[in-house]
């Protein structure tokens, strides 16, 4: 058994025993979710990471980002069975309110003061929380937010988050040939908080 599978099944363990009341249902009825649907990487992955890659991208070291719609994006990060993947990597980037990446490819005209790019670790709740802006289109793509997940050195996932209801998703070449299935589990509601938007995406990796 490889050192990731041992990993992944002590993980698992821990939590069928410790887990809090909310996850116990999900565990004692072995769930078999869908895998969260992989999506091309696009051309803009960081060629190189910010000094500042925190969870908050509408902060760029001591610049302040205050255009757009502020929004926070949330969820979990388990697997096929629903058990929390402690320890995964989340990391997103997405262009400014302008529609412009930190990536040479992008004439690196985007906005200093947008961060661009933020990951986090997930502890043994698997939850993770970003502080962003609802992302906006640029030419020939429908807005999203580019999400990958790694755990040690293996990459689980690399996929795209849309907004839903977005005029652009059905002229988008890569949503529309999504299945209706994979089109729902990428897609979703930006709703008004007290605080800005709040989208909710739980992602589910074969770990």
């Amino acid at each position: 058994m490889s050192t990731l599978a041992r990993r992944r099944l002590l993980l698992a363990s821990a939590a069928a025993v410790s887990a809090p009341a909310w996850l116990s249902p999900a565990l004692a009825q072995s769930k078999n979710l869908r895998p969260t649907p992989r999506q091309t990487e696009g051309p803009f992955y960081p060629v190189t990471l910010p000094a500042d890659t925190d969870a908050d991208l509408l902060k760029n070291g001591n610049a302040v980002y205050s255009k757009g719609q502020p929004t926070w994006v949330d969820g979990t990060v388990t697997d096929l069975a629903g058990v929390p993947v402690a320890g995964a990597v989340v990391e997103i980037w997405q262009c400014d309110g302008q529609g412009h990446y930190h990536h040479p490819g992008d004439g690196d005209r985007a906005d200093p003061a947008f961060q661009g790019f933020g990951k986090v670790t997930v502890g043994r709740d698997g939850r993770y929380r970003f502080r962003t802006l609802k992302p906006v289109p640029y030419t020939g793509r429908t807005p999203h937010i580019h999400v990958k997940v790694k755990l040690d050195r293996a990459e689980l996932l690399t996929t795209q988050l849309y907004v839903a209801g977005d005029p652009g998703n059905e002229r988008d070449g890569i949503w529309r040939r999504m299945s209706d299935a994979d089109r729902a589990a990428v897609t979703v509601s930006f709703a008004p908080g007290s605080d800005g938007l709040r989208a909710t995406f739980p992602i589910v990796v074969q770990a």
